[in-house]
């Protein structure tokens, strides 16, 4: 992530990495606010008759390894509760901007993306020892993560960069404490998603903080953070800005919880691929400008209000 801050999205639903990462997930509606989680690993398929109009309409599928090709399948880590990025629907299946990206990136590729369920920090580990091919989880971009010294990019990785969003606070509607940036967090109990930027938001605030510390909840998944706010464990969530709008928006008919601020330090998200595998990490690079250019992106983008977060070229390692 960057220093700097960036204006909050107008009526749009807007995940980060440690050393920055911005978007963990999102509550829906439970009796009124029923969150959505993802329990175990998951998968998601395509009908046959989907991988047959993909398999004929590839216009990119000679970019990719023929080891890839020739089984199909592309797999995807991703920590599947941050909606609207990432999150199980109420079929139990893989849904979210991420998800439809992957359904688009595989039609001009010719392959099936095939999400699994994973921790988060674990994530870059999990691809650089085989468990699957790449990630795609609102992973922020940062060159800490592309060297892997930090403890969630073991490995390390390279990026290609598809999206753009930074952190927000998430707070009760109404805003009873009065929060308006960092600084007001100091003296409330305040929740973040282990081994992310918005885990490092907070312990750099409470580095400020002086005598009136924070009371901390690290969380290991996006949903618990929001958990704790909706019980009123919490007074806040630093949390992705795509995430904290979404929740904002939709969370208990959008009663529930409000952003305050302004977006925080917005950075690129990155798709990311084993270093030693840069092949597959062109045919990407390559797939993602594609689907930008003949607007399947924006479209995508659109269905989940997150246009906002919209780039328009796919870069590589871009992050800082």
């Amino acid at each position: 992530m960057t220093a700097s801050t960036t204006r909050r999205w107008t009526a749009t639903k807007h995940r980060t990495p440690r050393t920055s990462r911005t978007v963990a997930v999102a509550a829906t509606a439970v009796a009124g606010a029923l969150l959505l989680t993802a329990c175990g690993d998951q998968t998601n398929g395509a009908s046959d008759q989907e991988k047959k109009g993909t398999a004929t309409a590839a216009p990119l599928a000679d970019k990719l390894p023929q080891s890839i090709r020739d089984k199909g399948v592309i797999t995807v880590g991703s920590d599947i509760a941050y909606a609207p990025m990432e999150f199980m629907d109420e079929n139990n299946q893989p849904a979210g901007v991420d998800v439809d990206l992957g359904k688009e990136l595989g039609k001009v590729l010719g392959v099936e993306f095939k999400f699994t369920n994973a921790t988060f920090d674990q994530l870059v580990l999990g691809m650089n020892n085989g468990r699957h091919d790449i990630v795609m989880s609102s992973m922020t971009d940062t060159k800490a993560r592309q060297q892997g010294a930090t403890e969630d990019a073991k490995g390390g990785a390279d990026f290609v960069n598809y999206f753009k969003a930074g952190s927000a606070i998430l707070t009760h509607k109404g805003n009873p404490k009065n929060i308006k940036g960092l600084d007001d967090l100091c003296g409330l109990t305040v929740a973040a998603q282990r081994g992310t930027a918005n885990e490092d938001l907070l312990k750099a605030q409470q580095a400020k903080c002086g005598d009136k510390k924070i009371k901390e909840f690290i969380s290991d998944q996006d949903t618990d953070s929001i958990t704790q706010l909706q019980t009123k464990r919490a007074d806040a969530v630093i949390t992705d800005f795509p995430v904290a709008l979404y929740n904002e928006l939709e969370a208990g008919g959008g009663n529930l919880f409000e952003v305050v601020g302004d977006q925080i330090d917005a950075a690129p998200y990155g798709i990311a691929v084993s270093k030693k595998n840069t092949e597959l990490r062109d045919a990407l690079q390559a797939a993602v400008q594609k689907i930008i250019d003949d607007g399947t992106y924006m479209d995508v983008l659109k269905k989940w209000k997150a246009e906002s977060g919209a780039i328009e070229k796919a870069t590589i390692n871009a992050g800082q």
